[in-house]
């Protein structure tokens, strides 16, 4: 009996571990990835002997027992070399002149931030207790099936963070200071649902960890087991139009001349894009405008740094600052206001490095502020984009040396890109960092569906589910239940952490 074909477009994390998990239950896997390197987000760079990072800068919840870590291991991750952050202040937030740190753990989180706010123990008690509720009443993020309450879920994904937390909390810093990590999901104030807070809170506070050696490790070993399966991993393959007929659809065509057949096709890319590939009266003109009119998150601006040798002791947090005394707005900013805040960390060499080798500032930046260069090619837009993000680079390094004085006489080199570099890279709408944006005044009109109308067409990847590696795994798994179910693979995890 001939297996199955199934076509993946987009090699990033959502689409590999697709493959991985159709390839090991009978499915003929091909995965499509247009660039020269696999991987999306997990991609990595190196200049100059040193390594860089472009978007999964640090994960959570990988200690033994815990739900990333039973998932890597499902995917046979285990030889994936972590490197923990400290425990005591994975994250620190910088707010009008004072330091905040984030303490793994329940009782060490709350003692941590009692110590700043004695008066709001017990509201960080209740805070936390939300927080693990949201989690745990999610079957897909607690790995724990059919225990699901779906009421939990529904009522925190219709109101606003900024309103849990002024429920909850008297005192107007801390309400700043639990939000200080928001750029890891670019929020915003009145429109991101709390339950996006929540998940985020609740997996980085479990535990966090670096990639060392770079996160395109992840993306090489997922295609390690997909050929296992013997199934196929092919850059330089950019599809150029999904093929169907009048009930589904039939293949792919491939850099506008080849045509593979298939049964499934799955897309890893942004919805958008996924509708420019379709020519099918099966998609509704209606569905259509909706995900063109889709809200993303913001775009960003990266400086990668490269260190002098022994110049820079490594960072083993993540630190936040926001010089306009807020976390929220930073994406509302004008010339002179820029930036309002940024985040700077380490890369990962190696596990437990005693100096950096590199590290990125990353900010807010809007597409609107590099437009003039949009349909140029990389490498080619010309002097004045090079002194452009020059002259922004040296902005930010500025704003850095404010809290870490001396850092620019540790810096070896700089490299920067902007939100034109992101959407070469990703093809994500706007060059936004994480995707599709959830916003409550939209309701369910900003969510993406893993079915399309198209019977044989799934979606996969950051806009189906959430973003970060938990989120997108979570809508690979959602994705293959309609092929697999759920109770199948909830079992095939389950067996792989015996």
């Amino acid at each position: 009996m001939s297996r199955k074909k199934c076509i993946i477009i987009g090699s990033g994390l959502g689409g590999l571990s697709c493959g991985v998990i159709l390839g090991r239950n009978g499915y003929d896997v091909t995965v499509l990835e247009q660039g020269t390197q696999i991987g999306g987000c997990l991609q990595c760079f190196s200049r100059r002997g040193a390594r860089f990072e472009t978007g999964m800068h640090f994960i959570g919840s990988a200690l033994p027992g815990q739900t990333l870590h039973k998932l890597m291991r499902y995917l046979s991750l285990d030889d994936i070399r972590l490197s923990r952050l400290d425990p005591e202040a994975y994250d620190v937030v910088s707010l009008h002149g004072e330091r905040f740190c984030f303490a793994n753990g329940r009782e060490a989180f709350i003692e941590g931030m009692s110590r700043y706010f004695p008066g709001e123990t017990d509201n960080l008690a209740l805070y936390y207790g939300i927080i693990e509720k949201i989690a745990q009443a999610s079957s897909l993020h607690s790995l724990r099936y059919a225990e699901n309450d779906i009421v939990v879920n529904t009522f925190y994904q219709t109101i606003s963070i900024n309103e849990v937390m002024d429920s909850l909390f008297t005192d107007e810093l801390i309400k700043e200071v639990l939000v200080g990590n928001l750029p890891l999901y670019a929020a915003e104030k009145d429109r991101t649902p709390f339950s996006q807070h929540a998940f985020i809170m609740d997996f980085y506070n479990q535990s966090a960890f670096r990639v060392a050696g770079g996160s395109d490790a992840i993306a090489l070993s997922l295609a390690g087991s997909i050929e296992a399966c013997g199934g196929t991993v092919r850059p330089r393959s950019k599809v150029t139009r999904i093929v169907c007929d009048d009930t589904k659809a039939t293949g792919v065509e491939v850099n506008g001349e080849e045509f593979i057949a298939a049964d499934i096709v799955i897309s890893d890319i942004h919805p958008a894009r996924v509708m420019e590939l379709l020519d099918t009266k099966l998609i509704r003109p209606a569905f259509r405008k909706r995900i063109s009119v889709l809200p993303n998150t913001t775009a960003g601006f990266s400086v990668y740094l490269k260190f002098k040798d022994g110049a820079v002791p490594y960072l083993n947090s993540n630190f936040y600052s926001f010089n306009s005394g807020s976390p929220w707005g930073c994406e509302d900013y004008t010339e002179a206001t820029w930036p309002k805040g940024y985040l700077y960390m380490h890369f990962c060499s190696e596990e437990r490095p005693k100096y950096a080798s590199s590290g990125v500032i990353l900010s807010y930046m809007n597409m609107t502020d590099v437009a003039r260069w949009e349909g140029t090619q990389a490498g080619r837009r010309g002097a004045d984009y090079e002194d452009f993000k020059r002259r922004k680079a040296e902005i930010l390094i500025a704003e850095v040396e404010k809290e870490f004085p001396g850092l620019r006489a540790g810096i070896e080199a700089v490299y920067t890109a902007s939100p034109l570099t992101y959407l070469d890279y990703t093809g994500t709408e706007g060059g936004s960092m994480y995707g599709v944006a959830k916003d409550i005044t939209l309701g369910a009109a900003c969510r993406v569906p893993h079915k399309t109308k198209v019977p044989n067409l799934l979606l996969t990847g950051q806009n189906i589910n959430s973003h970060g590696m938990l989120g997108t795994l979570v809508g690979s798994i959602v994705t293959c239940s309609e092929l697999l179910t759920a109770e199948t693979i909830y079992q095939q995890i389950i067996e792989a952490n015996r």
